[in-house]
């Protein structure tokens, strides 16, 4: 090749270099958007709020519904503040987080909810992972003692509600706090919080999901058997139908034990459920599913917000731990781009200080219908987080 062909090639090489590089920039204009416009509304919302009553979603009346230390959603507002710290570097986020963490120390000591692994892994969780301070793996460590307060040896998983016509009722959201456990086996060195955890997952794989890969919400058992006795969704639309954010719950949870444990039975349920998801006929264009993939009235169902950023930071994980990566982080991305836009990001100032909008909390029971809640902005930080760091 020429001088003049040399000249052309490094010029074409260049063109292309400076065109990808453009689109980059310009792809990235909604991480931006996301990361900046989240971080003026928590630094609303903290200066607004009180630790130990914290700001869990929107009435329909406009009233602002809080969690007090005793709600299960409780630890998610700390956790928004802690990761965006993480986000930020703003000393600021910190600070506060400290304050709205430390406001539920009673936390560690309840023994009638399975959520307390929500509860505490969310808030003092994070609290230890950023800080390494002792006092916060100590409640941990009571946190985790009381979770497995409820745990059946006979049916193998943890106790989800005390409440209803259930014998024994293991939910699909329990899942999440199996990660919580696993921690606490590595910090303590003490296998049974781990043999508790593999335990529940292993129940949940043989009765939880469908041929379809589809999860039920709620499995009953006979404490006296271990047998499985009853099945249903119960804050989905029917017994039968797949309620979007308990697939959420099915593919995050076992994509953690996947990366926990790597038992490749954990893998292939998670990519099982991550292929219900995303190939599935009625899930919408913009990768924001409805409330239940079989809810009655589309396209005019309430979407879930909550359900889209939990599977997007699902997903992520996902993809560095599957040979199939690439199509989880691009679809996780997509997700994530929806989210950012004005449909779903409430703008500074607006909803109340929240970060997202039209999540369905439990439409069967009339409650938290197109609106914020407090987990759906947590999943969609952690997201970010995941999504900055895989994309370095």
């Amino acid at each position: 090749m020429n001088r003049l062909g040399i000249l052309k090639l490094f010029l074409l090489i260049g063109i292309i270099h400076f065109t990808n590089l453009s689109g980059t920039a310009q792809n990235n204009d909604w991480l931006d958007k996301a990361v900046n416009t989240s971080k003026e509304q928590l630094r609303l919302a903290a200066k607004h709020y009180k630790p130990g009553q914290n700001p869990r979603s929107i009435e329909s009346n406009g009233d602002i519904k809080i969690a007090p230390p005793r709600d299960w959603t409780c630890g998610f507002f700390p956790g928004n503040l802690w990761l965006m710290y993480e986000l930020s570097n703003d000393k600021f986020f910190k600070t506060e987080a400290i304050k709205y963490t430390e406001a539920l120390d009673t936390v560690q000591y309840f023994t009638h909810t399975h959520d307390v692994g929500f509860m505490l892994y969310c808030s003092y969780g994070n609290a230890y992972r950023l800080t390494k301070k002792n006092k916060y793996k100590k409640v941990l460590h009571n946190g985790a003692n009381s979770l497995i307060s409820r745990y059946n040896k006979k049916v193998g998983c943890i106790r989800s509600w005390d409440f209803g016509p259930w014998q024994f009722p293991v939910i699909v959201d329990n899942m999440m706090n199996l990660e919580f456990l696993m921690w606490t086996s590595k910090s303590t060195k003490d296998n049974k919080y781990r043999d508790i955890a593999i335990s529940h997952a292993n129940k949940t794989i043989q009765n939880h999901f469908r041929d379809d890969n589809s999860s039920y919400h709620v499995v009953s058992y006979d404490t006296i058997t271990g047998e499985a006795i009853q099945f249903q969704t119960h804050q989905g639309y029917a017994d039968d139908s797949a309620w979007s954010r308990g697939q959420g719950w099915g593919l995050y949870g076992y994509t953690f034990m996947y990366r926990e444990t790597k038992n490749p039975e954990y893998l292939e349920q998670a990519e099982k459920i991550a292929e219900f998801i995303m190939n599935h006929p009625r899930m919408p264009k913009d990768k924001i599913p409805y409330w239940d993939f079989d809810a009655p009235n589309m396209p005019h169902a309430p979407r879930d917000a909550s359900a889209a950023s939990l599977i997007a930071s699902a997903l992520l994980e996902l993809s560095t731990l599957s040979v199939e990566g690439d199509k989880y982080f691009k679809y996780a991305e997509d997700i994530l781009k929806s989210l950012s836009t004005d449909e779903y990001l409430a703008k500074k100032g607006e909803n109340a200080y929240f970060l997202l909008k039209h999540c369905t909390g439990n439409l069967p029971n009339n409650s938290e219908i197109d609106t914020t809640l407090n987990y759906a902005d947590y999943y969609f930080l952690e997201a970010l987080l995941r999504y900055k760091a895989l994309n370095k």
